[in-house]
């Protein structure tokens, strides 16, 4: 495996307002959303593997606070941690483990380094491609994943920086878990759960909700703003299938 280079810091939002509402001109699903999904399903993804992110993984396997024992459950995208936190309190016999690439966010919630416990909630400094990948090649498999109002890249030409449009969606998927989307914006949430029905051939639906409890600040925020809120959830078997499936195919290697 090969590595690139270090982390730098995330992306700057856009086309995204003071009120957290996403304006694009997309007016609905992509329309290169199936073509895109395919040919990634159907390509050996091989983008380098990024060197800070690698040395965080190593640490954190090395420390022994993590094993093929532990039921864990990911925060991607976690940001500040303060969601990962709050999965910690809601599940207490999972080891909760939120993974964001920004230090900035990470230390407002008091992490120094690439590693930060705080009982069953462990956060790291990683980019989450990379992060995913090292965690399918050495067989390590969520009890749940969230992914709590990522980045949704309005813009129709960067539809490829969305997660169900980039190339390490198929890793995501067969990494395994329930996987749970949650967004503001009605679009991506469509257009995630037609990538998933694309990969696994299951019906997936998207949910308008209004949860009593926020797990994150960002939809605390668009709780209080009264914002329409999306959640689309992949069962775990269908993950287990496609896993299995995705995997058993002869051009296809988690890594």
């Amino acid at each position: 495996m090969r590595a690139a280079n270090p982390l730098k810091q995330a992306d700057i939002k856009t086309n995204i307002d003071q009120s957290g509402l996403v304006t694009s001109s997309q007016a609905g699903v992509h329309v290169h959303l199936e073509k895109t999904v395919r040919r990634h399903l159907d390509t050996r993804w091989l983008e380098p593997l990024h060197r800070a992110t690698v040395a965080v993984y190593e640490q954190f396997i090395s420390t022994g606070i993590f094993s093929a024992r532990n039921r864990f459950i990911l925060d991607s995208g976690c940001g500040t941690g303060k969601s990962s936190k709050k999965l910690a309190g809601l599940f207490p016999c999972h080891m909760v483990i939120g993974v964001d690439r920004s230090r900035t966010r990470l230390a407002g919630n008091g992490m120094e380094s690439g590693i930060f416990q705080h009982g069953n909630c462990i956060l790291l400094r990683a980019e989450l491609s990379t992060f995913w990948r090292l965690l399918l090649k050495d067989g390590f498999r969520p009890e749940r994943h969230f992914l709590l109002y990522p980045n949704p890249w309005p813009k129709s030409g960067h539809f490829k920086r969305r997660w169900h449009g980039h190339p390490v969606f198929p890793q995501m998927l067969a990494l395994g878990g329930e996987i749970e989307l949650r967004c503001n914006w009605e679009i991506y949430a469509r257009e995630f759960a037609q990538a998933v029905g694309v990969a696994t051939g299951a019906n997936i639906d998207t949910k308008k909700i209004k949860p009593e409890m926020a797990i994150s600040p960002f939809e605390r925020k668009y709780l209080e703003r009264e914002q329409s809120l999306f959640s689309v959830t992949v069962p775990a078997q269908k993950t287990e299938a496609f896993r299995r499936s995705w995997i058993s195919a002869s051009l296809v290697q988690p890594v």
